[in-house]
């Protein structure tokens, strides 16, 4: 049986963890310029709950979903959750 893991990125926002690509912090201009031209594709997705965004998560359908959750605090979910899926 395939199981779905979904990942919390913050105020009970989920994402599938096998469609992220990458997690990065939003504070370089490449990173400004990824969300902008997200947001005028349509493919920008704000998970922040009007909190400040902390990270940004691309996902492997071209969607950037803003989190207000720290990246290394995303990406030790991620690792969590594979060391329980291995259990």
């Amino acid at each position: 049986m395939n199981r779905q893991t979904l990942l919390n990125i913050g105020y009970g926002n989920l994402v599938m963890a096998s469609r992220i690509v990458a997690v990065m912090s939003p504070s370089s201009a490449p990173m400004r310029r990824l969300r902008e031209d997200a947001a005028g594709r349509g493919k920008l997705v704000d998970a922040t709950q009007g909190r400040r965004t902390r990270s940004i998560v691309v996902t492997d359908s071209d969607h950037v979903i803003l989190s207000a959750i720290n990246p290394e605090t995303i990406a030790g979910r991620i690792q969590d959750d594979g060391a329980e899926d291995a259990a």
